[in-house]
């Protein structure tokens, strides 16, 4: 299992837009990715950033999505992100999310 951490600088009272935008327009393109298994957004309490951790199940199809679908996202977050948001990628080496599951 694999695993994209983005971290976005949201802009000023954009928090709830932020939410409505995940809701109605990425995950529906997620769902439709090879391999995505599951989405977990986080807004910090001041509303100026968020984070968005995506699991996969693989490197691979996570790196095929970061090429084909990924700019549809940002391009959809664009009226509420500030800046380039950052992204980090993980093996998942443990959970408790059933769907979820550590490396062999």
């Amino acid at each position: 299992m694999f695993a994209r951490n983005v971290h976005l600088q949201l802009k000023p009272n954009t928090a709830t837009q932020f939410t409505q935008t995940l809701e109605k327009e990425v995950l529906p393109l997620l769902r439709k990715q090879p391999g995505f298994q599951e989405e977990i957004a986080f807004i910090a309490p001041n509303g100026n950033e968020a984070y968005a951790m995506s699991f996969w199940e693989s490197k691979d199809k996570a790196e095929q999505y970061d090429r084909a679908a990924y700019p549809e996202v940002l391009k959809a977050l664009g009226n509420v992100v500030k800046g380039t948001p950052e992204v980090l990628s993980y093996e998942v080496c443990s959970s408790t999310i059933p769907k979820i599951t550590a490396r062999d």
